[in-house]
């Protein structure tokens, strides 16, 4: 039995002993919309990476976590009853929230108080395309040349007190760490979860695209940035977003997971444990559900 659904049983029978308010409470209902393939093996594993956190939330009380692969549900009526939806996808342009009438479709879903999340390259949409709209959803958005995405290593030290933050411990692993978001004017309600200074040479690139150095980068140097942060809209309803993500194999670090599974049940506003969900992932985890890929 792998790892990660022995814990995730342990977290279950511990709850179920201890927290009336998840037994009582209807289930919450999340679902994550997984990208289509894209990148080399071991990169941008939506659909791996999506699945592995379903796995690793089966075992909490009142939560039912749904995936669809290959980008936007095919399936009608897919997030009637979705209390938190989360895109982890390639963005830009073709970015899946962004095509046909599903803003409106998000957008109709954020008003009834729905929580929506986005992680990795999903954090990115044109700022006229998608901007707007991301900035009343989930506080900001990677804009193109004005944030920056280089292959670094934050050094994570220090956290907000948040639910979301729960039980996470300092920690710092190698990806396309994304920063310099493009934030809305009023940033009430935003909180940054993930904060680290880049060194000088992060700042100077090279990005993984365009190259840069982009000046107004490098003229910031010793700001600490944001990685990740999460949204209270004024009308109730959440909002997070994830820059990592793009290395498969970091979903293996548990602080990494914790965060991120954290922030999944606060999106859906279920019960975030005192010290976060605990759950691991064994490298036969990481093995599953791969992307078939040319090397």
């Amino acid at each position: 039995m792998k790892i990660c659904s022995l814990l995730a049983g342990a977290l279950a029978a511990f709850l179920f002993a201890g927290c009336a308010t998840a037994q009582t409470a209807a289930t919450k209902n999340i679902v994550l919309i997984a990208g289509k393939p894209s990148h080399g093996p071991g990169a941008h594993e939506f659909r791996a990476g999506s699945l592995l956190l379903q796995k690793c939330l089966s075992g909490v009380p009142g939560v039912n976590v749904t995936v669809y692969s290959n980008g936007w549900p095919n399936v009608a009526n897919a997030l009637d009853k979705a209390d938190a939806v989360v895109i982890y996808a390639d963005g830009g342009g073709g970015h899946p929230a962004v095509q046909g009438n599903h803003k409106s479709v998000l957008d109709a879903l954020a008003k009834k108080g729905v929580g929506l999340g986005f992680m990795h390259y999903g954090v990115e949409v044109l700022a006229t395309n998608g901007g707007p709209e991301f900035k009343e959803w989930i506080g900001g958005h990677y804009d193109h040349q004005f944030s920056c995405n280089p292959m670094w290593s934050p050094d994570y030290q220090k956290f907000p007190k948040h639910p979301v933050a729960n039980g996470v411990k300092p920690f710092s692993n190698k990806d396309e760490w994304y920063f310099n978001m493009r934030w809305r004017d009023d940033t009430k309600g935003l909180t940054p979860i993930l904060t680290a200074t880049p060194s000088d040479d992060v700042r100077d690139g090279p990005y993984v695209y365009p190259r840069g150095p982009y000046p107004h980068i490098v003229a910031a140097s010793g700001r600490e940035e944001t990685m990740m942060w999460t949204y209270e809209r004024a009308d109730g309803g959440r909002g997070f977003g994830f820059t990592g993500g793009h290395t498969h194999a970091n979903w293996g670090n548990p602080n990494q997971l914790k965060v991120v599974l954290n922030a999944l049940l606060w999106l859906a506003k279920a019960p975030v444990p005192a010290n976060g969900v605990e759950s691991l992932v064994s490298p036969e985890d990481l093995q599953q559900n791969l992307d078939p890929k040319k090397k």
